[in-house]
Order: structure tokens, then sequence, then C-alpha cells
């Protein structure tokens, strides 16, 4: 039997000369970083709303949509808005019509920006103003911005109850739209 031994060694050599041993350079840059905050909104309803009807004959029907928002206008001239129109009228035919003016809403309790005032008709054909905000307005808390995080808005729904509308179940399709500039 042969035997094999084997040793590694481990050599550093230093080699230095003083002042050069531990020189280094180093350099500096800078940058400027840009960023273009614009003007922006952001909203959301629930899926589904029903209006209902006390059970007293002919009366109106009524319910509630709290429409949440977040939004944020231009410093000096800005300005945002939040609208709302039917897309359609109600389907199926023979019960009550938005184009007819029958449903009517109104605003409150806007945490951010002015509700709408007085009763207003919900149109099929042109946007309608649920709230406003003035410049320099935003959410979300520090400086001018509002604390609520999103802002809400009531919004307060009224459908006449006429004879002539015939029994069954109606569905028509809003559409909220929120701008800022």
């Amino acid at each position: 039997m042969i035997a094999i031994s084997t040793r590694a060694w481990l050599f550093t050599i230093v080699s230095c000369c003083a002042p050069f041993c531990l020189s280094a350079a180093t350099g500096t840059a800078t940058q400027t970083l840009s960023a273009q905050i614009n003007a922006i909104g952001k909203l959301s309803v629930p899926s589904t709303v029903s209006v209902v009807n006390s059970g007293t004959t002919f009366v109106a029907y009524t319910g509630n949509l709290s429409v949440s928002y977040r939004i944020r206008s231009t410093a000096t001239t800005g300005s945002g808005t939040l609208s709302v129109k039917a897309t359609n009228d109600f389907t199926p035919a023979g019960g009550p019509s938005i184009a007819g003016g029958m449903l009517t809403y109104t605003c409150s309790a806007a945490t951010l920006g002015t509700a709408c005032s007085g009763s207003r008709t919900l149109s099929t054909t042109s946007q309608t103003s649920v709230l406003t905000v003035g410049a320099g307005v935003c959410t979300g808390g520090g400086g001018s911005c509002s604390t609520n995080d999103p802002n809400t808005v009531q919004t307060s729904f009224t459908l006449a109850d006429n004879p002539a509308y015939g029994t069954g179940t109606y569905s028509a399709v809003l559409t909220f739209t929120i701008s800022a500039l």
C-alpha cells in the first residue's frame, strides 16, 4: 500500500510602498429627476341599486347610492366634475320611462367638493351633475387634500309610480363619469 500525503500552502504576498498602498478613486454625478403630476379622477359604485316602494298606493319608489371617488385637480385653474347619465331607458317596454322624466335624484353629504343642489331629472341624452370640485383639491390627506380616501357623495333616486306601468321587473343602466382638469 502506498500512502500519498498532500499539503496545500497559501502564501499571501503583500507589497506596498507608502503612501500609495491605500489610494482609491471616487466620482460623483448628479441627475435631475422630474415628474409631471396631472389632474386625475377615479370612481366606483356598487354593481346594483334598487328603488323600492313603501307599500303605499302610488307613492314613489326610492333608493340611495353612495358614489366613491378620488380626484386631484390642477392647482390654480383646475376643476372637477362627477356626473351621471342613463345609458338606456328602462327595459322591457311598458314600464317607467327615464326619457319621460320619471326618474329624478338629489345629491348630499359630499366629503370633498359641492354636491348638486335641488332635484335633478336623469337624462338618456346628456350628463347631469352630481358633484363639482374647484382648483387645487385632492383626495387622501396632506396639504389642501381631503383626509378621506376615498371621498363619497350620496345620491338619492326617486321613480314616480304611475298606474299605467305594467307589473314586472324593469332595469336601466346608469353611467357615472368623473373628470378632472
